[in-house]
């Protein structure tokens, strides 16, 4: 595989007539979907509930972006088990293979920039150019990540101990839970999500109950670059009744989070305890306001 070296997605230049036009069609496009409703993804299961989410536009609030089936705590330890289940699988999957998959999925990002700023539009309020930028920044996240896998993938330099014949690997740790912000509702999940997998961990990604319609639209992505099913788990619903759960699991081996320093406290405080059958002290990587 040849690469070019890393370089930042340009941010579009809406004062050109042809962006301007390609941003419109993209909003009146993303508009004629918003409303549906989005299922729940355990390994290769749809799962629909009857609680639902619903996520509205916070500048027309009476526009309903989209409406989200609430995953029960049940749900929530599946989707743990699945990924477990799964990962022990997909750590064994070449890191070349797994790197190719971001690629792909960066290179359908880009051919769709405005779709998913569309969204960030709708459902979060962004501007134009903060949706754009945003969107770029997932594309980064992609590409960065998926070489640095291929970095990390090849043959680490060590300090060589006459009489000693040693070799440093890096090895993916299991589960990982992403808990990802609204305000920037795709880049940040985007790169949480794509650097834990690229490495040979499995996620259960949990959307803001702000910007669900984000998350799906970067969980479908996955899917269309061919992404197997259970590597990626996409569940919606409230910290409290499934969050907990997600990060409490005995099989949770990591958790990524951003968002505000109550709930990273939470989290920090709930990963440390150790529960009946973990064989780990959970990471917590937690970024706060």
């Amino acid at each position: 595989m040849v690469l070019k070296p890393f370089k930042n997605e340009p941010l579009t230049d809406f004062s050109k007539p042809v962006n301007r036009k390609a941003m419109e069609s993209a909003l009146k496009n993303v508009k004629a979907i918003l409303g549906r409703e989005y299922p729940l993804f355990i390994g290769s299961e749809e799962i629909h509930t009857e609680e639902k989410l619903t996520s509205f536009n916070p500048s027309h609030p009476d526009q309903v972006v989209g409406v989200f089936s609430k995953a029960n705590p049940d749900l929530a330890n599946k989707a743990v088990e699945t990924a477990t289940v799964k990962f022990k699988e997909w750590k064994c999957v070449d890191p070349k293979k797994r790197a190719e998959y971001l690629f792909k999925a960066a290179k359908l990002m880009r051919q769709r920039k405005h779709e998913f700023s569309a969204v960030l539009i709708y459902e979060v309020g962004k501007t134009w150019p903060e949706a754009d930028a945003d969107t770029s920044e997932a594309i980064d996240f992609l590409e960065f990540y998926a070489r640095e896998m291929l970095r990390f993938a090849a043959r680490q330099p060590i300090t060589k101990i006459p009489g000693e014949k040693n070799e440093l690997r890096y090895i993916p740790l299991g589960v990982g839970v992403v808990i990802p912000p609204w305000n920037f509702a795709l880049a940040i999940l985007t790169g949480m999500t794509s650097a834990a997998i690229v490495a040979g961990n499995t996620v259960v990604l949990k959307p803001s109950s702000d910007s669900p319609l984000n998350g799906w639209m970067f969980f479908n992505l996955m899917r269309e670059a061919g992404l197997p099913a259970g590597v990626v788990n996409f569940i919606t619903g409230s910290g409290s009744s499934v969050g907990d759960i997600l990060v409490g699991h005995p099989k949770t081996r990591f958790v990524s989070f951003t968002g505000s320093k109550e709930v990273g406290i939470r989290i920090n405080e709930l990963a440390s305890k150790v529960q009946p059958g973990q064989k780990w002290l959970k990471r917590v990587v937690a970024e706060m306001g």
